[in-house]
């Protein structure tokens, strides 16, 4: 809500309310000013911010002056403040940090109204009631929450499995049937052209019998060609079920760095997007052989120029940046991959040692098969364009021995959200992340925390 809103009133679309009382203050109220007044109206909004983990705020502050994380925030006390009886929330937690996150998963527990969200938030989907997959073949109803919908998927997967292995029995089968039966019918076929010549029957008995044998022989091959196309029919049925449940999983080679390995040292670093006004100060750090470490940190606190920092985008103020190890860095934009570049020439751009078959290849292990390696990089969905960078990073020559993530999952569905853990706990490498997506982190087993 609140799309032109300028101030937090007009975002409560309490502007009207306020300019009443401000003029009961002053003195120049009229009758229907004082007959309308709201006395409640501050306390109700103060208690409205508070709720969602905000400071107190005037009325007329500026939306402008909020960062991100607060202006969603205040945009959810905001949609509860005149409590609506239903409320629709799209990816809520979004771009918020572990305490918005939080707030956000509280304001749904207090709510007593009727909620409907759309998530790729584990830890959010786990406090729901129910969950609604949506899919190119509909809308599913799972009566639980994020755990119980994960049980089912499971069970479902099995499923699937079971019934591929009875279609692809079921087949072969068929086949046997069939074959055995054209034997059959060869042998008899053989002994009544023998009898024929044996017997001496007249020419119109022989005609009609074989007339009868030939029907027989047409209805049992149509009979056998029905029972294969069904068979094949339920085979093609269940492989296409398997491929709708299945994860996705990609292959990974990973250089293992020796464990003593540095693969980073930051000494005494100072540094930021601007010279004059440093968010990281002083920060001393020594990543060593394979760590799996989380930069964590409130919004705000410089967590993506530390990472910039590390990968030399950016360069220090003060201190020093030793980078031994082979580095990549996924930032939330992807924007290692070239946009105008189809995916087979960002593969040879960023793998300038590998041939035309490696780079067909690393893109097929990603499920980019054939004339998926054409696609340009900028028509692609953020899973796709995930899974692209993966492709080109993780399925090259040359593997970095370190792996630098900022919010990878932030605009990710859940199945391109599994599939990047898969990778990562394929992936030998040092791995350094930045996220507040808590079941992510638990997935990829991070194991060190940088706290900012």
């Amino acid at each position: 809500g609140g799309g032109d809103a300028e101030t937090l009133a007009d975002l409560f679309e309490a502007r009207t309310g306020f300019d009443i009382l401000a003029r009961v203050e002053q003195g120049v109220a009229s009758e229907s000013d004082l007959d309308e007044a709201d006395w409640l109206l501050p306390q109700r909004f103060t208690d409205a911010l508070q709720g969602l983990g905000l400071p107190d705020m005037a009325p007329d502050t500026p939306l402008s002056a909020l960062s991100g994380g607060q202006q969603t925030r205040a945009a959810l006390a905001a949609l509860i403040f005149h409590k609506p009886d239903l409320i629709l929330l799209d990816e809520p937690t979004n771009n918020l940090d572990h305490a918005g996150r939080l707030a956000v998963a509280n304001l749904l527990t207090a709510w007593r109204g009727a909620a409907v969200v759309v998530s790729h938030d584990r830890e959010l989907l786990r406090s729901l009631d129910m969950i609604a997959e949506l899919s190119p073949e509909g809308l599913r109803l799972y009566g639980g929450n994020w755990d119980f919908y994960q049980g089912k998927r499971a069970e479902e997967r099995e499923t699937a499995a079971r019934d591929l292995a009875t279609a692809r029995r079921e087949v072969r089968q068929v086949e046997r049937k069939a074959q055995a039966a054209a034997e059959r019918q060869a042998r008899s076929d053989a002994r009544g052209h023998k009898s024929r010549a044996d017997a001496g029957m007249s020419k119109l008995l022989l005609d009609a019998r074989e007339d009868r044998a030939q029907q027989s022989k047409g209805r049992g091959a149509a009979l056998a060609e029905r029972q294969s196309s069904r068979a094949s029919e339920q085979l093609r049925e269940a492989e296409a079920k398997v491929e709708r449940v299945k994860p996705m999983h990609f292959d990974v080679a990973g250089a293992v760095p020796p464990s003593g390995r540095v693969m980073l040292d930051m000494q005494n670093v100072s540094g930021g997007p601007r010279a004059d006004r440093p968010v990281i100060r002083n920060l001393s750090l020594k990543i060593v052989g394979a760590e799996r470490v989380v930069v964590s940190g409130p919004n705000g606190a410089g967590k993506t120029s530390l990472l910039r920092l590390m990968t030399g985008e950016l360069q220090p103020v003060a201190g020093t940046v030793i980078r031994p190890a082979r580095t990549a860095m996924f930032d939330q934009q992807m924007s290692l991959m070239d946009h105008g570049q189809t995916l087979y020439e960002n593969y040879r751009r960023l793998n300038p040692g590998s041939n035309d078959n490696e780079a067909r290849a690393a893109l097929a292990r990603f499920s980019f098969r054939g004339e998926g390696a054409s696609r340009f990089a900028g028509g692609l969905s953020g899973g796709e364009l995930l899974r692209a960078a993966l492709a080109c990073v993780l399925g090259g020559t040359e593997l970095p021995e370190l792996l630098i993530l900022d919010e990878p999952t932030n605009h990710l569905d859940l199945d391109s959200i599994e599939a990047l853990e898969t990778a990562l706990n394929a992936y030998e490498g040092a791995l350094i992340v930045v996220s507040h997506d808590q079941a992510f982190l638990d997935a990829i087993g991070t194991k060190r925390v940088i706290e900012l």
